[in-house]
This record gives C-alpha cells, sequence and structure tokens, in this order.
C-alpha cells in the first residue's frame, strides 16, 4: 500500500510540475495566479531541467497543495451555482498569499 501511494504521489508531482511549465510558458501572469506562486518560485520551476523534474517528482513528499484553506472557498467552488461561485472563489483566492521563497 505505502508503494502504491508513493507512486501516485510521483506521478501526480510530474503531472503537476509539467503543468506548472507548460502554464508559466504559455501565460506567465495567468499561470501564477492559477499557481498561486511568486514570480522567484516561476522562474524555479520553469528553468528545472527534464532530469530537475523528474528527481523532484520522485519525491515521497506532494508538491501541489489545495490554495482553499476555509470552508467558505470550498463551498464556492463546489456549489451548484458554479459561474458564480467560481468567480466569487476566484475573487478569495486572488487575497491570498503567494508562495515565496523563505
Amino acid at each position: 500500500m505505502k508503494s502504491e501511494a508513493h507512486e501516485e504521489i510521483k506521478e501526480l508531482n510530474l503531472a503537476y510540475l509539467m503543468l506548472a511549465q507548460q502554464l508559466i510558458r504559455q501565460d506567465r501572469a495567468g499561470a501564477i495566479y492559477r499557481l498561486g506562486i511568486s514570480d522567484d518560485i516561476a522562474d524555479l520551476i520553469v528553468d528545472l531541467t527534464p532530469g530537475q523534474v523528474l528527481k523532484m517528482a520522485a519525491s515521497n513528499m506532494l508538491l501541489c497543495r489545495f490554495r482553499f484553506e476555509d470552508r467558505m472557498l470550498l463551498g464556492l467552488l463546489s456549489s451548484h451555482d458554479s459561474a458564480t461561485g467560481h468567480l466569487h472563489a476566484a475573487i478569495l483566492a486572488a487575497r491570498q498569499p503567494l508562495e515565496s521563497l523563505s
């Protein structure tokens, strides 16, 4: 079971890093907003070599995280009125601090 979970984390990490690189290359400002990352982190992600991406993806730690940490944001994202709920959720998510290098 532990090995299966680790393989799933690796797959998710790889997909996340590849998607993040693609988004940053296509629309940097949009990617920074959607991913909830800072300019510095965007630079680091987009400059990763394929080998570095594979090495990072192999970590047993999940590299992405949920941006909603409050009940209201989660409720808006899962509401039946998806157009209005998603718009309000985007506004709330935009207020959250970006991930930055510490």
